[in-house]
């Protein structure tokens, strides 16, 4: 099944000699993204930063690009991405950057070239909001916020 999305992508002056977006096995859904931070960046607990990747990106219509959490930073570190899942849509043009942050009890090094989040490119639904007076009823109802238990 071929499922492959052209994206176009410039390299920013920041970004001219690292790697671009890979993808680290043959089924991986997400590209690493590697920081074009010009010197070592310490994240001390409890910091955040927004730090660039040197890329520049345009989606095609109907899709967009979702940065997350590399799952090895973050279990050894405790780094990983605010606004998680961050939304890059079809129309922005500017410089692609992923906001970190150390939740670990530790400074974190941030070095050039270091792969720090990933990016998935997904398919976009645009809803049409229907206005109604009642909502249809469901099982669940209006239980959130931990209503279904945790266990089975």
């Amino acid at each position: 099944m071929d499922t492959c999305v052209r994206v176009a992508l410039k390299r920013l002056p920041e970004g001219e000699d690292l790697p671009l977006p890979s993808y680290m096995s043959d089924l991986a859904a997400g590209a690493d993204l590697c920081a074009a931070v010009r010197e070592e960046l310490v994240l001390a607990p409890g910091a955040r930063a927004l730090v660039p990747t040197g890329l520049a990106i345009a989606l095609p219509p109907g899709f967009e690009a979702q940065i997350r959490p590399r799952s090895g930073l973050a279990l050894k570190s405790g780094v990983t991405c605010l606004n998680t899942p961050g939304t890059i849509d079809a129309d922005y043009r500017g410089p692609v950057q992923v906001l970190l942050a150390n939740l670990g009890t530790e400074p974190v090094t941030i070095r050039r070239g270091d792969r720090i989040a990933q990016m998935i490119v997904a398919p976009v639904s645009r809803a049409q909001f229907d206005v109604v007076d009642e909502l249809p009823e469901s099982i669940r109802g209006a239980g959130g916020f931990g209503s279904t238990g945790v266990s089975s």
